[in-house]
């Protein structure tokens, strides 16, 4: 059986049980029919993944796209301006360390029940003991005041708090229990009706919502692979498909290709120190060749990024210098304009690299100039991107060795070896995370064990700022600041590569409104602005 045709064998069970009619495996041209049947407030979207541990804003869902069943007190808009959702304003005072936010007093969970300031108080509490990726270590305690009035109190300021109150859903004190992660209530615009674990979810419009109405009142959400999910697209029987690049250039009739922004980037992060220390658990930090800030910026200068975009991603993404390429803490000037192979020779030339036996790999005091570079196996793009850096260090005299592994033996090797990571976040604290040297060792953060007082000192000042606005100037420094800094301009502790664009072929006549910068893609970051989404026709 091809992959092909058991794909499609897939899509029509999944279209059957989703539309409730009758279709037939054999012709596509019925399963077409029964798609246009479809009443015209109904959606079907394909997305290749789904949260594994359910839909609970207190262990992390929701932190890469809008929770959807969930609100949260505040949210960015197409600008990434942080603005009032559940809040009508908030303040900080004025040793920066108490936060109070005033709540509508007009919203209801899904079951009717109001939301108060009695709900964020148990939220953040819960969320603060679950020991998930939301970062609350920095908070002390959270009251509620009134009914509408809640406070945050900090250990010592932090400007990048105000994400977490962009990023956490408000679950319902009354209806939250061990299972709230698959059967969720929420004061959001849609709510669960239905969901079977690796194949659909259904969800319908939630009538107590207090914002704006979504168009439609119905979306079925499958889980396809991304061979099911453009042969899907090809059936006609979804809305929306999330496609990788390798199917950019293949035209589906009646549908276009949406090609979103991203920050979810690819990039190398280099063993910042040399060999000789272990961590706690007795794995090996360091190496002696990446250590050499020539060699990291060598292979920053000399690597081609459009070409591993037209190369690799068909085109669709754009060069990557930082983690926060186009947002608005982003540094322009860590910008390196084009590849430059002869800069690079220069600069290992004069750093005394050298190929003194002739074996095409330079070599320094008798070491080699040759590393392993480890990637997740399963992951195509990240494996595409290892082989063709490594090809283009060649012509260097620098011998990369590619190692494909899964996140296990990754993690034994990732502080004495290269690893091909992804990030990519609105949140600034990410940046924090994966440079600051408190981090060093810290799971999967700052793994090259990287250090800069200046940049730590930087990082200080911009969690220390008042609001994020007043931050950006200390983030941008960090990142270089004429001088030193985290970007190949400065220290060269990773080498980024590309931003990956999210590609989406969509109906013809569906407007998914204006897409802001989408983040990693661990989420449905394209139904941040559901809401907004109609037919145009």
């Amino acid at each position: 059986m091809t992959k092909k045709f058991f794909g499609l064998i897939v899509i029509a069970v999944v279209v059957c049980s989703i539309l409730l009619a009758g279709c037939s495996t054999s012709k596509s041209s019925q399963t077409n029919d029964t798609n246009k049947d479809k009443p015209k407030d109904e959606l079907v979207l394909a997305f290749g993944s789904e949260p594994e541990t359910g839909f609970d804003p207190t262990t992390g869902w929701g932190r890469y796209g809008s929770p959807l069943f969930q609100s949260t007190l505040l949210k960015r808009d197409d600008k990434l301006n942080i603005v009032n959702d559940l809040a009508t304003s908030y303040e900080v005072n004025e040793d920066g360390k108490v936060w109070t936010v005033k709540l509508r007093d007009d919203v209801k969970f899904s079951d009717g029940e109001p939301l108060t300031a009695e709900d964020v108080q148990f939220t953040f509490e819960t969320a603060a003991a679950s020991g998930s990726v939301i970062d609350l270590n920095g908070l002390v305690k959270v009251e509620a005041v009134d009914n509408t009035t809640v406070t945050f109190t900090l250990k010592e300021v932090q400007s990048t708090f105000v994400n977490n109150l962009v990023a956490t859903g408000i679950v319902p004190k009354h209806a939250y229990d061990e299972n709230y992660g698959e059967n969720p209530v929420g004061s959001g615009p849609f709510q669960l009706v239905q969901w079977d674990k690796g194949q659909q979810m259904i969800v319908k419009e939630n009538p107590e919502y207090y914002g704006k109405k979504p168009y439609f009142k119905k979306v079925t959400f499958v889980f396809l692979n991304e061979d099911a999910a453009f042969a899907a697209a090809q059936a006609g029987t979804v809305d929306l498909a999330y496609i990788p690049a390798a199917f950019s250039n293949r035209k589906v009739p009646g549908m276009k290709l949406e090609a979103v922004k991203t920050v979810d980037n690819r990039g190398i992060v280099f063993p910042y120190v040399k060999s000789g220390d272990v961590t706690e658990d007795g794995l090996p930090i360091g190496n002696d060749v990446t250590a050499d800030p020539a060699i990291r910026h060598a292979i920053n200068i000399a690597v081609d990024r459009k070409a591993l975009i037209d190369g690799v991603l068909e085109g669709q993404g754009t060069p990557a210098y930082t983690s926060v390429d186009g947002l608005p803490w982003w540094n322009p000037d860590t910008v390196i304009e084009d590849a430059d192979l002869d800069g690079a020779r220069k600069l290992l030339e004069e750093a005394g690299w050298k190929d003194i036996d002739g074996d095409g790999i330079l070599e320094k005091d008798s070491l080699k100039a040759e590393f392993s570079l480890y990637y997740v196996a399963d992951d195509v793009v990240r494996q595409s991107l290892a082989i063709a850096v490594a090809d283009m260090m060649k012509p260097l005299g620098i011998h990369i060795k590619i190692e494909g592994g899964s996140w296990d033996i990754i993690g034994q090797k990732m502080y004495s070896e290269a690893v091909l990571m992804g990030w990519g976040s609105h949140d600034p604290h990410e940046m924090y995370n994966i440079y600051a040297s408190s981090n060093a060792g810290v799971e999967y953060y700052n793994t090259g064990y990287y250090k800069n007082a200046k940049v730590d000192e930087y990082f200080k000042a911009a969690l220390q700022a008042k609001s994020e606005a007043e931050a950006i100037e200390f983030w941008q420094k960090a990142q270089w600041d004429g001088t030193t800094g985290l970007s190949a301009k400065g220290d060269a502790p990773w080498a980024w590569l590309v931003n990956i664009d999210h590609l989406y072929l969509v109906k013809d006549d569906l407007d998914i409104g204006q897409q802001r910068i989408h983040v990693h893609g661990h989420g449905w970051p394209a139904t941040d602005n559901i809401v907004d989404w109609k037919w145009s026709k």
